[in-house]
């Protein structure tokens, strides 16, 4: 399978099934010197963990994650980081009823057409244990972020029709509710919406929005490597995602130029800021260094105990009943995977950024010659 790694100069691999032994990424790239344990990336995992919530799936991991290399005292060495997180509460055998026929909103028949074989174990990779890896590695370009001022923000905007309100919400605090919702009245309502979807064994979807903050300007290319592009493409490769909007997104196809447009000014110090934001931190593909704003669409979760219609192996229609512990709502436990993601993303744009100018290059290596050996100067009082 190809695929499976992501990025130019910071590269992250994943590996692992579902119901493997364990699952984990490998990350190239990384400079050393970065402080780096992992209680630190824990903290990630802990937020993608199940079990945390009657809306979340109660398969009981863990997730505890363990440094393989790249890692000494505490620092990283610049070499390759390999992370590995164990699984410890399979139960295959919850899914032996589907080996033979395509669960409905799944890529089971893909697989099969791709590969002519699948694991059909929770998914196997397309399971969003999967995204442990990223997780993983997005923890540690969070720490290259933060080591930068730049900060990464995710949390819920909505669960199916309900929608947070901005006024009343508090990005900081979106951690004290179960779905979230940094909008503690709306997470109430959705909370209410989705305990009725699982009454009626059914499951919701979502908007999951990301801010950015403290990104300089001029980071990413103007054609095919726009940051945007990137930035998308990095989030729809997240299973659950099935739409990606920057700044005002779909919105500003209903607006006109004038208020499309956002004014530039200088302040008294003379330093650039925009009057609004609507492109949401990126113009001709390249950071413009306001904030970042990033909407990703996250489906229902697919495995629901409603019986549906579908199909097996031996070309005859059947109706199915999907069995198992799954998630009623993946919303929540996906905010740190697009926060991650995202962050992913920055930091191999900046270090490819790094190259832009010639005169940031001469400085680079001017401040570094400083520091070299020199060559022997010939004695000349013994000429």
């Amino acid at each position: 399978m190809s695929g499976s790694i992501y990025g130019n100069i910071f590269s992250v691999a994943t590996w692992g099934e579902s119901h493997g032994r364990g699952i984990g990424v490998v990350i190239d790239g990384c400079p050393s010197g970065l402080m780096l344990d992992e209680q630190y990336i824990q903290k990630y995992l802990n937020r993608r963990r199940p079990g945390q919530s009657k809306y979340a799936t109660p398969r009981k991991e863990r997730d505890q994650v363990q440094i393989l290399s790249g890692v000494f005292e505490g620092l990283t060495t610049g070499t390759p980081i390999s992370l590995v997180v164990f699984n410890e509460d399979q139960r295959s055998g919850d899914y032996s009823n589907i080996m033979n026929s395509y669960r409905p909103g799944h890529a089971d028949y893909c697989y099969d057409q791709k590969y002519g074989f699948r694991d059909y174990r929770g998914g196997g990779r397309a399971s969003g244990r999967e995204t442990i890896g990223r997780v993983a590695a997005g923890a540690v370009a969070s720490a290259i972020l933060h080591e930068l001022g730049i900060e990464v923000r995710a949390y819920t905007k909505a669960i199916g029709p309900i929608s947070i309100d901005m006024a009343k919400s508090d990005i900081s605090k979106a951690h004290f509710s179960p779905l979230f919702m940094p909008d503690p009245e709306a997470s109430v309502k959705a909370e209410e919406f989705l305990s009725r979807q699982m009454d009626e064994h059914n499951s919701a979807g979502g908007i999951i929005e990301c801010i950015v903050t403290g990104m300089p300007a001029g980071i990413g290319d103007p054609v095919f490597n726009k940051l945007d592009a990137a930035l998308a493409r990095a989030v729809m490769s997240i299973g659950a995602v099935k739409g990606v909007e920057i700044g005002d997104g779909f919105a500003s196809a209903t607006l006109t130029g004038a208020e499309n447009n956002d004014p530039f000014r200088y302040d008294e110090s003379k330093r650039l800021y925009k009057l609004s934001n609507h492109a949401g931190g990126i113009l001709g593909g390249i950071s413009d260094g306001s904030e970042i704003i990033l909407r990703a669409a996250i489906k229902p979760t697919p495995s629901i105990l409603k019986p549906q219609l579908t199909v097996n192996k031996s070309k005859e229609n059947i109706e199915i009943q999907v069995e198992g512990r799954h998630d009623p709502v993946v919303v929540p436990r996906a905010v740190v995977v697009v926060e991650s993601m995202i962050a992913i993303t920055l930091v191999d744009q900046l270090f490819l950024g790094m190259t832009s100018q010639l005169g940031k290059i001469k400085a680079f290596y001017s401040m570094n010659a400083q520091n070299s050996v020199g060559q022997p100067q010939p004695d000349k009082s013994q000429a």
